[in-house]
């Protein structure tokens, strides 16, 4: 069984991954900036989440 923040972890790592080699050359900067798009992507799905929460859709 799959949950909707295990979906969103995996579409969040692979998309930063992808990021990340295509924008920084080098390995330590693709790291950096893979784990900075990583961490924005979680951060910001958890904040709308958590704001839409109210909302009865």
């Amino acid at each position: 069984m799959t949950s909707h923040f295990l979906l969103m972890l995996l579409f969040s790592f692979f998309v930063a991954l992808v990021f990340a080699v295509i924008m920084k050359d080098q390995p330590r900067e693709q790291v950096r900036f893979g784990a900075m798009v990583f961490g924005g992507f979680i951060l910001s799905a958890l904040v709308l989440g958590w704001l839409m929460y109210p909302f009865p859709f």
